[in-house]
């Protein structure tokens, strides 16, 4: 565990006491994230078992989202599936015209719910169950026309994930991801000791035990327990530190907009299974989740590492939401984290050429290596134009990987010597002088060239 300040801890520890007490919570277990390693934790608790109690596995509800898309956007980048296919293509008779890429964005239009019972709180039913119930169900929405959250939704994707696997979805999840990243304690059933899930009265301190039944097929869209240990190390993996179960070129893909809660100048926006929140000043990633008995909050900030995790036993009361990012702004105010040492990289000598200053027409800007084989172009000029970040691609150019170039495709394009004669950007030509060499330029370029006129 990387040591915080006792007085970071102290204040962390505060903040979790406050959030027990005035949530009326029978327990709320926290931990924040730095380095790749859990850096603090703590337990509050009405049964007074705050030393162990931050070792108790509690259920995660809808973070188990985020574990769903991954093993997505795996099979995506194993060529088992694209994101464009249609729901429709891997499960037939269900989803209407929805995408697996709007489905993980919560674009589908499905509904949110499983029609029938409460499916929080009875036995989950199996696949073919699942599929009966919503075989008569319509859409809700046209897919791709809003935002419409949808448990249904990553329950139909977790029956792609079992489908195009072989096998069921708990087991391609242990498999895949919960055995590579070494998380002993996270699955559909708590291992080791475990909180017990309560509903606490409004109007009285007294409490109500909730049900625990499994999910069933629904299991992909909530169903998972976890720990503040194993938690930290999948907050890890979201802010970046991927190993080998996730290209991070991925993962940051998932973690663009494609969706928003509230408009241009979004504070809560989905990417590909994953919530986004803009809060201040920090762009982060994770998910809530709920379950009855169970309240759960997972965000990180990939440009510094960081993460808070907060696990609670109560139905309502705490917001962990906002528990997760006090603990983190707590953490980044008192003691923020060091940036990560410059070291010079070996970048190859023909990507070393194209750096410096391009011209769109009389437009600069500057195109520059970061690490050793990442391109990015930035305007010169604030607001004079569109930056972009770019991957190499399998045919020697290279893949946009944000903003208005994001998948778009940039070519370094050669004359007859194998001198490097422009840059073609989607259709756009980047030159070393302003509209020179003037044979490249679309249109052409008047033959008095740059002058004053009259």
């Amino acid at each position: 565990m990387t040591a915080l300040l006792p007085t970071t801890a102290r204040a962390l520890l505060h903040r979790l006491a406050v959030a027990q007490a005035e949530g009326r919570a029978p327990s709320v277990v926290a931990g924040t994230v730095r380095d790749g390693a859990l850096a603090w934790s703590a337990a509050r608790s009405a049964d007074g078992a705050d030393g162990a109690g931050v070792e108790r596995a509690y259920r995660i509800g809808s973070i188990t989202k985020t574990f769903t898309a991954v093993l997505v956007l795996q099979l995506r980048d194993e060529g088992a599936l694209a994101l464009t296919d249609p729901l429709a293509d891997h499960v037939p008779g269900v989803g209407g015209h929805a995408t697996l890429l709007q489905l993980l964005a919560h674009a589908g239009g499905l509904t949110s719910e499983l029609p029938g019972a409460w499916w929080e709180r009875v036995p989950g039913p199996d696949a073919d169950g699942l599929l009966g119930a919503l075989a008569d169900e319509p859409p809700r929405l046209e897919a791709g026309a809003r935002l419409h959250y949808s448990n249904v939704g990553f329950a139909l994707l977790g029956e792609v994930v079992a489908r195009r696997c072989g096998a069921p979805w708990e087991q391609v999840l242990e498999e895949r991801l919960l055995r590579p990243l070494g998380l002993q304690r996270t699955g559909p059933a708590p291992v080791g000791p475990s909180a017990a899930g309560w509903a606490v009265h409004p109007h009285a301190d007294v409490l109500l035990p909730e049900p625990s039944a499994a999910t069933g097929a629904m299991a992909p869209a909530g169903e998972l327990w976890s720990t503040v240990g194993d938690l930290a190390r999948w907050g890890a993996f979201l802010a970046g530190d991927t190993g080998d179960v996730l290209d991070p070129a991925t993962l940051e893909e998932m973690r663009q907009p494609a969706a928003v809660d509230d408009g241009d100048s979004w504070t809560t926006a989905w990417g590909l299974g994953l919530q986004l929140v803009r809060a201040g000043g920090r762009r982060l990633v994770g998910h809530g989740g709920s379950m009855p008995g169970f309240l759960a909050g997972l965000l990180v900030e990939p440009a510094t590492g960081d993460g808070a995790v907060a696990l609670t036993n109560a139905t309502a009361g705490v917001p962990v939401a906002r528990l997760t990012q006090d603990l983190l702004a707590t953490m980044a105010d008192l003691e923020p984290a060091l940036p990560r040492p410059w070291r010079p990289a070996a970048v190859p000598a023909d990507l070393l050429a194209l750096t410096g200053t391009w011209y769109w027409g009389p437009a600069a800007f500057t195109l520059a290596v970061e690490g050793v084989d990442r391109l990015r172009l930035t305007p010169l000029e604030a607001g004079g134009g569109r930056s972009s970040r770019f991957r190499p691609a399998a045919d020697g150019g290279w893949t946009g990987l944000d903003n208005y170039y994001a998948g778009e495709r940039l070519r370094v394009v050669r004359d007859a010597t194998g001198a490097v004669s422009h840059l073609d950007l989607a259709t756009f030509v980047l030159t070393r002088e302003p509209y020179a060499p003037a044979d490249v330029v679309p249109g052409g370029v008047d033959p008095r060239g740059w002058h004053r006129p009259g």
